[in-house]
């Protein structure tokens, strides 16, 4: 007889806005090999350790503080409500756990094996895949399984980039907005190093060297961030019925030292008023939650950013977070599992080449 119950998976935020406990973050977010994997190491450590942590800390501290609640991280909070939403509809055991700090995927296995739980469906809170964020959470809790519950059969949801229930979901929970004035949407997406996008494609042979692509259609694109984020784009814009000359993509979040993909959404933020599109609204689905770079990057250094190079009014739409409509997608997905749909098994994680 199996047990089965639900781990829901997200990136993670620093215990407190404290520099030490900022640094303790930062030290097992940026020394995760699929986040920054080069050099190799000792150069690696001495990278995060000696340059990036030390010049980070402080302003990485100064921004949590501008997003922080009274309950705590938002994303760990708003994270725990949606677990909570979710646990009221399914009978099965709904677990949370961060990638990073707390709550651990090690606590949340060991409770939930503690259960007699021997069936488990991971639930990545990132719609697309990235090895920065979909592949190495999923690879920690298969090696953290592997010492805490040996025997416990896991099954993970794929990407769910072009799933016709979440782009239905993103859809409903961004239309409110559509009916504000507004002269532009801009879609931001997190950024990855170009050299993540052609190390992701097997067959070495598609990204970055076929014309267009991320809209050729390839096998290369199971596991191509770029290629499913425009997917994602494409399938919402054509649900939501938008104009083709009001909307495109860009990306945050990079870190300096090589290439990454663009456009870089603070430079549209200075392009776009050029252009006369001085009313905006910014939609980020690459966040399934409100976090340190919707709220602070986007919501409040974006905006300030916008209006200073001549925006008039800018909107954020706020991520899923523990809207009802997420809330549906989350459920259907489980009670599909839970009643035996097959769910395709997900690839092994690539080679720290």
């Amino acid at each position: 007889m199996f047990k089965q119950a639900v781990l829901l998976l997200n990136l993670g935020s620093p215990d407190s806005t404290a520099v030490p406990d900022v640094k303790r973050y930062l030290r097992e977010f940026l020394g995760d090999e699929r986040v920054i994997d080069r050099p190799p190491q000792p150069g690696r450590w001495l990278l995060v350790n000696g340059i990036i942590i030390p010049f980070r800390a402080k302003k990485s501290a100064h921004a949590y503080e501008q997003v922080w609640t009274k309950e705590g991280s938002p994303l760990v909070v708003t994270s725990q409500q949606a677990q909570k939403k979710l646990q009221a509809r399914v009978d099965l055991p709904i677990e949370l756990a961060m990638n990073y700090a707390r709550p651990t995927i090690a606590d949340a296995l060991t409770r939930l094996a503690a259960q007699g739980v021997n069936q488990l469906l991971l639930f990545p809170q990132y719609p697309h895949y990235a090895m920065s964020s979909w592949e190495t959470v999923v690879a920690k809790v298969y090696r953290e399984a592997a010492k805490i519950a040996p025997a416990m059969k896991i099954e993970s949801v794929l990407p769910y980039y072009a799933d016709e229930d979440y782009i239905h979901a993103l859809v409903e929970s961004a239309r409110p907005y559509f009916s504000q004035p507004h002269d532009h949407l801009l879609f931001s997406y997190h950024g990855i190093p170009v050299r993540h996008l052609t190390k992701a494609d097997s067959s070495h042979a598609h990204c970055q060297i076929v014309p267009d692509c991320c809209t050729t259609c390839s096998p290369a694109h199971a596991t191509c961030y770029k290629a499913q984020v425009t997917r994602t784009t494409h399938e919402f814009v054509r649900r939501a019925g938008l104009d083709a000359k009001k909307w495109s993509i860009s990306f945050q979040s990079r870190i300096a030292g090589e290439p990454w993909i663009s456009p870089y959404t603070d430079f549209e933020f200075e392009r776009l008023p050029r252009e006369g599109k001085k009313r905006l609204i910014v939609i980020t689905p690459a966040f399934v939650t409100d976090c340190l770079e919707t709220l602070e990057e986007i919501r409040m250094e974006g905006a300030d950013d916008f209006k200073a190079a001549g925006g008039e009014s800018f909107q954020h739409i706020p991520c899923l977070n523990d809207q009802a409509v997420w809330i549906d997608f989350l459920e259907q997905r489980v009670r599909r599992w839970a009643q035996g749909q097959p769910l395709t098994a997900p690839q092994p994680a690539p080679p720290l080449a």
